[in-house]
């Protein structure tokens, strides 16, 4: 935990990484409060439209559950023979009980948990559970139809629970659990065993698995801590409509707050409100929050927001600079002054800019959290830049928020790596500079990752996915600076012969991309070209592209 001092510095020089050679995060977030404290509040299920029915858990009904559902992962309803250290299961959710009890219990048996999203399409699921080999599923049966029609392509899926009630082809999770005893020794493992593999988008081929160890949510603790202006307070309750299949939704959210026993609430609106995202914050008193930059910008928005008048301890923000008129907006309509924080899904949380020890300035992301060196480098050499030089943002290894390294390419874990003078940096692939005070500034991007309403979007994948349309040829996707969510996906077409151009067939082609991958990654914008920029061996120059976008017609 950080020590709140009177300044950064003092704070930088009061922190030191306690990594204990053995810790399970399972084990951590759950039985510690359950033991000491069983009838605190850990999680408050909200119905999706932010006004229905309330379930909350208290600590000791999440460990009772976990437990069971660690001891059916480990035997029970697997044919005797359970899952084994290291086994993948998915869970595919949204924000609900269940899927903290499915992370917790595969955390205790020493298996990785696989979060994915539920508006994921059969073939970003598709190559996520094959990629991985995951052998349990845990869903729901909103997103059971969509596995039913994959499923004869997943081999190594061997069981599939569902949470609310039976379904044919899969196992009644809650009947499971009630079948199981809820005494469970968890497994004593390494912190630096790995415990979680989230998907992160890359700008080539499909999308790569980031395998992280137990270790991760103690690194993210100093992150997560600063971002709220020193977590925990008495009285603090945090939510946020980031899906909790996100490292910003697990790991910046609800793993953390379960350790420090913060109560969670659990909601993701179907379609997100900002006056229900206001009445939320209001009826359970939610003090914390992380609000992606999309969901603040939707907020200020409203005519009413003026008036809000909410009280919160702390709202932390990342993914895209927030400017000087929304973090005004939110001293007068959320009652603080909003942390922006920096990192990536390789390596998270580790800029954070903090209001309770100085105000955040205008186009500065934060200081580097304390127990995280954080640099800029040159990028052919790996040596530090002098202050107000633009270069490479990156991380120095070891640290304890940082991957174990992309699942089964051990390539491209070596190409995140350059090695300097001072020793191995992981790249980022962002690029700023570092001021005299040791803030960073982020200054863009030199890759084409694509940042859209708080999610990254590889172009890679949305490529692939629209040259399956039989009316395209070839395909180039950028991102198109958007006022609302920073950039959306748009998309550079050439027409197969016998197809022409026309709105019926833009809709179609966004729609292809929508049902089959995720809602997020279709595009927004399309332009039929009749031709498309690539290199000698046929690539396409993406940089060209979006050099279109500034022109005047794009076409």
């Amino acid at each position: 935990m950080l020590s709140r001092k009177e300044s950064y510095a003092a704070t930088v020089a009061a922190f030191q990484w306690e990594i204990p050679e053995r810790y399970n995060i399972g084990q951590d977030v759950c039985d510690r409060w359950a033991a000491t404290d069983p009838e605190r509040v850990a999680l408050i299920e909200v119905a999706e439209d932010g006004y229905g029915p309330v379930r909350k858990t208290t600590f000791a009904e999440l460990r009772a559950a976990s437990n069971r559902f660690a001891n059916v992962l480990t035997g029970l309803g697997l044919g005797g023979d359970g899952v084994s250290a290291g086994d993948r299961v998915a869970i595919l959710l949204p924000q609900r009980r269940e899927t903290a009890i499915a992370h917790v219990a595969a955390f205790k048996a020493g298996c990785i948990s696989l979060p994915l999203f539920t508006l994921f399409g059969p073939e970003a699921l598709l190559h996520r559970l094959r990629d991985s080999g995951a052998r349990v599923l845990v869903t729901d049966h909103a997103s059971l139809s969509v596995i039913a029609a994959i499923r004869q392509d997943l081999p190594d899926l061997e069981v599939v629970f569902v949470v609310d009630g039976p379904a044919e082809g899969a196992q009644d999770f809650d009947a499971a659990l009630a079948a199981a005893p809820d005494d469970f020794t968890p497994v004593d493992s390494l912190s630096n065993a790995p415990a979680t593999l989230i998907y992160t988008s890359g700008t080539t081929g499909n999308p790569k698995g980031a395998l992280h160890a137990h270790r991760v949510l103690l690194g993210h603790l100093p992150g997560v801590e600063m971002s709220h202006d020193f977590l925990p307070q008495p009285g603090d309750c945090i939510w946020t409509p980031a899906d909790w299949a996100w490292i910003g939704g697990l790991l910046d959210v609800l793993l953390p707050a379960l350790h420090h026993g913060v109560p969670v609430v659990a909601c993701r609106f179907r379609k997100f409100s900002a006056q229900a995202a206001a009445d939320l914050i209001r009826r359970f008193g939610v003090r914390n929050a992380f609000l992606p930059p999309t969901a603040l910008k939707m907020m200020k928005a409203d005519p009413g927001s003026a008036d809000w008048a909410l009280n919160m301890r702390s709202v932390a923000s990342g993914g895209e600079p927030l400017g000087a008129q929304l973090l005004e907006w939110g001293r007068r309509a959320l009652g603080v002054t909003i942390n922006e924080f920096y990192g990536q899904t390789e390596c998270n949380m580790v800029v954070s800019s903090c209001s309770a020890l100085a105000d955040p300035e205008n186009g500065v992301m934060g200081w580097p959290v304390p127990g995280h060196r954080v640099d800029v480098i040159d990028e052919s050499t790996a040596e530090r830049l002098p202050d107000g030089s633009e270069g490479a943002i990156a991380i120095l290894a070891p640290d304890p928020v940082m991957f174990l390294g992309y699942w089964n390419q051990p390539a491209a874990t070596a190409a995140k790596f350059m090695i300097g003078p001072e020793g191995r940096w992981l790249v980022t692939g962002d690029r700023g500079l570092r001021r005299p005070d040791g803030r960073l500034v982020f200054k863009g991007r030199n890759d084409d990752i694509i940042s859209t309403g708080g999610y990254r979007v590889g172009p890679a994948e949305i490529e692939d996915c629209l040259i399956a349309h039989p009316a395209i040829a070839m395909a180039g996707v950028v991102g198109q600076p958007d006022p609302l969510r920073g950039e959306i996906v748009a998309a550079f077409v050439t027409l197969r012969a016998g197809h022409s151009d026309s709105p019926a067939l833009r809709d179609e082609i966004a729609a292809h991309v929508r049902t089959r991958l995720a809602a997020y990654e279709y595009p927004r914008a399309i332009y039929v070209v009749a031709d498309l920029p690539v290199t000698t061996t046929g690539k396409i120059i993406r940089g060209d592209l979006r050099k279109r976008l500034t022109e005047e017609s794009p076409q």
